[in-house]
């Protein structure tokens, strides 16, 4: 169980980790700033465990790997959104970042919220009611179980 941080339609990767702290030369120091745009304590109050839920079009806008990064590295256990920007979705699978598309959960839930999530059964559980999400086909629930697909790739060779 974990609580939900509820973000907008089309949050972009700049406002997930803004270009400047890409200077930076570690995830670890880049991380304090995730969504500072946005909501500058969110990196001081999520704890691992926790969920990103959004609206539509979640990750827009470039293609660095530092913004799933980031989430993956504060302990974010996976995104919720009812869509995703395909070159985010292919970033957080490459790291091991759940992303799950969830049509009906942004607009039933409040930033706060406990949440239980099945990937397995592809399920989600606020409040009472459990919400039907996309379920991860077996090879990439494989990949985020050994840690997304470089490691997965890695583990190969």
């Amino acid at each position: 169980m974990g609580k939900i941080f509820r973000f907008h339609k089309d949050v972009d990767t700049d406002q997930i980790i803004a270009s400047q702290y890409l200077l930076y030369p570690t995830i670890d120091e880049m991380k304090v700033h995730t969504f500072e745009s946005l909501d500058p304590e969110f990196a001081s109050k999520v704890r691992p465990g926790d969920f990103v839920v959004a609206d539509e079009n979640f990750g827009c806008g470039s293609s660095r790997e530092q913004a799933p990064s980031v989430l993956k590295a504060l302990g974010v256990q996976a995104v919720l959104a009812k869509s995703f920007a395909r070159i985010f979705y292919r970033n957080a699978i490459n790291i091991g970042l759940p992303v799950i598309v969830c049509k009906d959960l942004y607009d039933a839930v409040t930033d706060g919220d406990e949440m239980t999530l099945n990937m397995l059964e592809g399920t989600a559980t606020v409040n009472g009611v459990t919400y039907t999400c996309t379920k991860l086909p077996p090879y990439m629930q494989g990949i985020l179980d050994q840690g997304g697909l470089i490691a997965s790739l890695n583990q190969e060779t």
